[in-house]
């Protein structure tokens, strides 16, 4: 066995090593440290709040069939009826037959109606995808089972089994044979943890997912460029509840340097503003959730980051047909002025509530005249954009208390911990951002501090902060009339005291020249 490693160089990455060889037939991005540190962080997370939702249905599930039995009730739980504020409904044929919209697990293993319990007996909900079967009671919760779609040297899928306590089996799944090999390499070297959690499979990956649907509770797809061409069998093979981790490294498509390539891909078009690597991450989001409403699904994004050269977004899937009618609430066109850096979003769909019933239609538009009422000029329209927030702030403070919790196991904590941090500040319902030295050029004026610019958004009772994509950027909820305003009244008063400045630098002048001339 020694002489077999003479040729291979070992690469430690937290608990985890692989045997690269010297040739590097197998591809390892070295830079990739900080996705996978986030990764790692995102599914511990994952793991704690799926055994939570699950001790919270159980919960709930015992003090309803408490309250059955105080009320008398000795009949078996029966399947909860479908609330009359979600469900579709129902289409008479003939007279013969009643179809039934699909509602959400959440929907139906719900308790409703005080003093009678109705719970689903066999359900798969996001509490933990608990299955309940005739007579057996409550069953425990299993392990994750996680799926790395293109797996290479396997790194990832053997830092997953090594350092996430509480994960199931990691299935690496790679097209190519050397990899293949490579990874099954890496797992007989990292041990009897490694080769009991982890598999590796040569396959496609879209062939594997289509052929185990609903089977993985987390599925990480990290291709090398799009993962266009892997969400559709992607949000097939994730349970319900289950999380989704997606990697895109295909930042020039989707900022805007080809704009048609990248609608071919995501059915989006991109702006090149300012924004345009937050724009990236919300076109991703909108191709995911488009992919899932295929299937009566619907997205729900915890975490979406942009850092160095790519994207990563981690979204959790549910399936409810009702649920899925609010998607063109969340979706926008982004409508930017080609002279001045205004923006404006228009939302896709709107609803209107009367009684208890709520009706879909169209948003209203446009939101925008021919020309910005601001310079004059004309505007670019992209998208459609995910306007809804990218981000669940209760998850990103779990998962930043975690990462300085276990600071020492995360090479890359100071990194991540930064993002995270700007993640857990920056505002969750405002899309998009403005740059504030670009508001600047178009007036042709030096640029106030970053301090006396949010000072005055606040005072003018509008909230700021900074996004974590852009170091210089701002996100608020004011107006664009408002920032102008603002800019407006910097120029003048900047102007005025520089006016000053210069006239008291003549007198001086003048006097320092007077006395030289008179002695």
């Amino acid at each position: 066995m020694s002489s077999d490693l003479s040729d291979y160089k070992i690469i430690k990455e937290g608990e985890a090593e692989i045997l690269m060889h010297a040739k590097n037939e197998v591809f390892y991005n070295k830079t990739q440290v900080n996705n996978r540190d986030i990764s790692i962080a995102v599914l511990r997370t994952f793991i704690s709040k799926r055994k939570q939702e699950h001790e919270a249905y159980l919960s709930k599930r015992t003090k309803g069939a408490q309250k059955a039995s105080e009320n008398g009730d000795s009949s078996e739980l029966v399947k909860e009826e479908v609330p009359d504020t979600t469900a579709q409904e129902y289409h008479k044929s003939n007279g013969e037959c009643e179809v039934e919209e699909e509602i959400s697990p959440e929907e139906r293993c719900s308790t409703v109606e005080e003093g009678s319990v109705k719970v689903t007996e066999e359900c798969s909900t996001a509490e933990g995808h608990t299955n309940l079967s005739e007579g057996k009671g409550k069953r425990e919760l299993k392990p994750p089972r996680v799926l790395e779609a293109l797996s290479a040297s396997g790194l990832r899928s053997l830092r997953y089994a090594r350092e996430v306590e509480g994960i199931g089996q990691v299935i690496a799944v790679d097209n190519d044979k050397a990899s293949v090999e490579a990874c099954r390499r890496n797992i007989k070297f990292n041990g009897s943890v490694a080769a009991s959690k982890v598999e590796s499979h040569l396959d496609d990956a879209r062939v594997y997912m289509l052929t185990h649907p609903k089977e993985f509770d987390v599925v990480d797809l990290d291709p090398y460029g799009s993962p266009s061409v892997f969400l559709d069998s992607a949000v097939q093979s994730t349970v319900d509840g289950g999380m989704l981790m997606c990697t895109a490294t295909d930042m020039a498509v989707l900022c805007g340097g080809n704009g048609e390539v990248c609608y071919s891909k995501y059915g989006s078009y991109p702006l090149r503003g300012k924004y345009c690597h937050e724009m990236a991450l919300r076109i991703v989001l909108a191709c995911i959730e488009s992919h899932a409403n295929r299937y009566k699904r619907y997205i729900v994004p915890v975490l979406s980051v942009q850092m160095d050269f790519y994207l990563r977004v981690f979204v959790r899937i549910y399936t409810s047909a009702s649920a899925m009618k609010n998607t063109p609430l969340k979706l926008s066109y982004v409508y930017q002025c080609t002279g001045c850096d205004s923006f404006h979003l228009q939302p896709i769909g709107r609803t209107i509530s009367k009684n208890t019933s709520v009706r879909y239609l169209p948003g209203f538009g446009p939101v925008v005249p021919q020309e910005c009422s601001d310079c004059g000029k004309k505007f670019n329209m992209g998208g459609p954009i995910w306007s809804a927030p990218i981000h669940d702030q209760e998850w990103v403070a779990a998962i930043l208390a975690d990462v300085k919790y276990m600071k020492d196991r995360y090479p890359a904590y100071d990194r991540i911990s930064a993002v995270l941090t700007t993640i857990s500040e920056e505002l969750p319902d405002v899309p998009l951002f403005l740059s504030l030295h670009n508001l600047c050029a178009t007036l042709k004026c030096t640029s106030p501090s970053a301090i006396i610019f949010r000072s005055a958004v606040i005072n003018a009772g509008y909230r700021i902060s900074g996004t974590h994509v852009n170091p210089l950027g701002l996100k608020s909820d004011a107006p664009m009339d408002v920032i102008w305003d603002i800019m407006r009244c910097w120029v003048r008063d900047h102007t005025l005291l520089k006016l000053v400045h210069c006239v008291a630098l003549l007198l001086l002048l003048y006097l320092i020249f007077l006395m030289y001339l008179y002695g």
